[in-house]
């Protein structure tokens, strides 16, 4: 849900966003460091430095131009400002601006290989590409501030950056945001040079009660009840901006659009609903659509405790946010409290988020009023809805965006786009995730060939293509597919069905002598399975996280874990193609009364691959779920399970578009703990999990079923004839 820059205080610092206050949680503060000291050394030296530098792995996409103009020496990434760097050593440079430097490498024979980029207890390991600056395509634009009124007399800080060389009206491309927009400044919208080479006005806007802007903020802020005239949410917001907009912006051309990622992509969905007329177009963007079923807070009813918790606090602690971090593993912080209601205790009553989580553990009116897709009833306006395949907050939100304006949709004017993406990936360079390569830049792709074209289209009327209903871009074979709706309805359904011996294949378990063939685990609350590689860190630390790359993490790391069951097919003889739907279908029993089930679809590489012998092996999850027991039939009113009796229980992990290679195998996982990022159950039936006193978590044993009669298997989408 959190803005993507959040995470990343180089570019926090250098593209002109404010770093939040940090807030470790066990009160340890960060240690002070020694400022650095200037010193003279010859500009010539500073001449080998000259050039273009990546980290391919954590900032791939931005690249840091190093460059000297007389005897100063100054950095600068795509879109920006230059900075000037000051050396305190000849291979060492520190920026005045921000606490932050840089150190240059060389190799044996002493050319410069690279550069280490530390800043904000972060480090970046970028290489050496070119040794030559990028050019400096920025497009000068002007700034200003006003305080835009709403209909109820609060005012909205809004930031407007305005083509300084305008010939023509010019259309509106806004971005409304909780994460605060007082460090955009005239250079903002070459942050995405795609969509500034059109010289739109750019619009940034702190929503109500968020930073500049007046008012209370509320969490998903639910539509207002139109019996009341004075009551306001954010699409009356959104309405009165733009009517403030289209009347006192200089030389528009009338027409506005509206984008964002995660939280602003949510209110670029509401924006749809009452639309003012002058709104033509709306790119929601991995947007937190329904934050119980899929998104940010619960998946299925699994409460995303690290995730609630910590991005809550980050939320709710005042009006500009905290970072949370911790000086322990996370996963031990977590443990070491017992219990979700010793959380609860020690948050004192004072996230209102965090008190409905408590209050609201299932799917009751709270939560269904703030979801996004039961309340889009009606639209003509065209819409680009974009997701990730491995996004790690809101891939539900786009696909369930999605399917409930496509269902509105006549007129053929609703797009969706999935990519090879975590949370707003498709805003970098797209080429690698973690270390999954995917051949191509994906994100430059989106943005000039999709993007780009589709606001053109829309704010300007300048149409020189024509979009899919559906752009896919399908992993594993890296390439890009057009489809004329999503799920690709021309595909058939096949399943994946569990056998013994940890065997995985298309044939259907055949009759037995008992029913009851299965595998079972124990599962220990004690002992959970954990989401990511320990250590742990807070999710959005600033001393650095695994968190943005988790979901392509190699699974190997739980190979030890007999906690973790595993069925595997023999490797495969040739392409195999999943496109679409990918539902998880277990006869499982507990010994418990109540359990959690962890499904993970994964692609396994041959042990050996030389065309990158660190890929051997690897285990790369596909698609992945939980599902929280006790709401099996009805997401309103969870019940106790009936122990060691079989049932069936259908979890839905969301679907992709993806090609497992010839030599490969498919892999299933079954588990039911991941955590700290979800909490325990405590495979006891409570009332209330937020609420379970430490007595109420026991072991449970678990099993899967894979008999004639329980054919536990994975129901996948595949292309015809393949």
């Amino acid at each position: 849900m959190r803005n993507k820059v959040t995470e990343i205080f180089l570019i926090l610092s250098l593209m002109g966003f404010f770093l939040a206050t940090s807030s470790t949680v066990s009160g340890q503060q960060p240690t002070p460091q020694p400022t650095p000291v200037e010193i003279k050394i010859d500009a010539k030296v500073f001449d080998a430095y000259v050039g273009q530098y990546e980290d391919t792995v954590d900032l791939p996409g931005v690249i840091f131009s190093i460059f000297r103009e007389g005897d100063k020496f100054f950095g600068r990434v795509p879109g920006q400002d230059k900075f000037e760097m000051f050396p305190s050593s000849e291979t060492k440079f520190f920026l005045k601006i921000t606490e932050a430097d840089a150190e240059f490498r060389r190799d044996s024979s002493g050319s410069v290989t690279g550069m280490t980029w530390r800043q904000g207890g972060q480090q970046f390991d970028a290489k050496k590409t070119a040794n030559t600056p990028q050019i400096d395509t920025r497009i000068p634009y002007k700034r200003s501030e006003v305080m835009i009124p709403m209909r109820d007399g609060v005012k909205l800080y809004t930031v407007i950056v305005t083509p300084e060389k305008q010939t023509q009206a010019a259309a509106i491309l806004m971005v409304r945001t909780p994460y605060g927009v007082k460090g955009n400044n005239a250079n903002s919208p070459n942050r995405n040079p795609e969509l500034a080479k059109e010289n739109y006005v750019f619009v940034y806007q702190d929503i109500r009660g968020r930073y500049g802007s007046d008012g209370q903020f509320i969490m998903n802020r639910p539509l207002r009840d139109k019996r009341d005239a004075k009551s306001v949410d954010e699409t009356t917001d959104t309405y009165d901006t733009i009517d403030y907009l289209i009347k006192n912006i200089p030389n528009n051309n009338g027409r506005v659009g509206i984008y964002g990622v995660s939280y602003p992509g949510w209110l670029a969905a509401v924006a749809l609903i009452d639309a003012h007329p002058a709104l033509k177009a709306s790119s929601p963007q991995a947007p937190m659509t329904d934050t119980w079923m899929g998104d940010d807070f619960f998946h299925n009813g699994a409460w995303r405790q690290s995730y609630g918790h910590e991005y809550v606090k980050s939320m709710e602690t005042n009006k500009e946010g905290v970072d949370v971090s911790f000086d322990v593993d996370a996963y031990d912080w977590y443990l070491n409290l017992k219990t979700v209601s010793a959380l609860t205790d020690k948050l004192e009553n004072k996230l209102p988020t965090y008190n409905a989580f408590v209050a609201h553990p299932a799917y009751d009116d709270y939560w269904k009023a703030r979801a996004a897709d039961r309340y889009l009833k009606e639209t003509n306006i065209p819409t680009l809805v974009v997701g990730g395949f491995w996004d790690q907050e809101d891939m539900f939100g786009a696909f369930a965006t999605y399917k409930a304006l496509e269902k509105l949709d006549k007129q053929n004017k609703v797009f969706f786009v999935m990519g090879p993406w975590n949370h707003g990936g498709w805003n970098g360079r797209g080429r690698t995730l973690g270390a999954i390569d995917f051949g191509s830049d994906t994100g430059k792709y989106f943005r000039e060939e999709i993007q780009a074209p589709f606001f053109a289209c829309q704010l300007k009327l300048k149409c020189s293509t024509t979009l899919p209903e559906a752009s896919i871009f399908e992993s594993g074979s890296n390439k890009w597919m057009s489809y004329d709706s999503w799920p690709p309805k021309q595909n058939v359904e096949r399943a994946l069905y569990f056998h013994a011996n940890g065997k995985l294949s298309f044939d259907k378990p055949r009759e037995s002598k008992t029913a009851g063939d299965s595998d079972s685990y124990v599962s220990d609350p004690a002992n959970p399975v954990p989401y990511r590689k320990r250590p742990i860190q807070a999710t959005y630390d600033p001393k650095g996280s695994g968190w943005r790359q988790w979901l392509v993490e190699d699974q190997r790391f739980l190979s030890d874990r007999k906690d973790v069951l595993r069925w595997q097919t023999d490797v495969l003889t040739e392409d195999t193609t999943i496109a679409g739907d990918i539902i998880a279908r277990l006869y499982a029993a507990t010994t418990g009364t109540d359990s959690d089930w962890v499904v993970k679809l994964i692609d396994v590489y041959p042990d050996s691959y030389p065309a990158n012998e660190k890929m051997a092996g690897y285990q790369l999850m596909v698609a992945e779920e939980i599902f929280r027991g006790r709401y099996r039939r009805s997401w309103e009113k969870p019940e106790a399970m009936t122990p060691n009796k079989p049932a069936e229980y259908s979890v839905d992990l969301r679907g992709n578009d993806h090609t497992f290679l010839k030599g490969h195998r498919i892999m299933v996982q079954v588990q039911s703990t991941w955590f700290p990022l979800y909490d325990r159950n405590p495979q006891t039936f409570v009332e209330n999990i937020f609420l379970a006193k430490e007595s109420d978590y026991k072991l449970a044993t678990q099993s899967i079923f894979r008999s004639a009669k329980y054919p536990s298997h994975i129901s996948v989408s595949v292309p015809p004839g393949k």
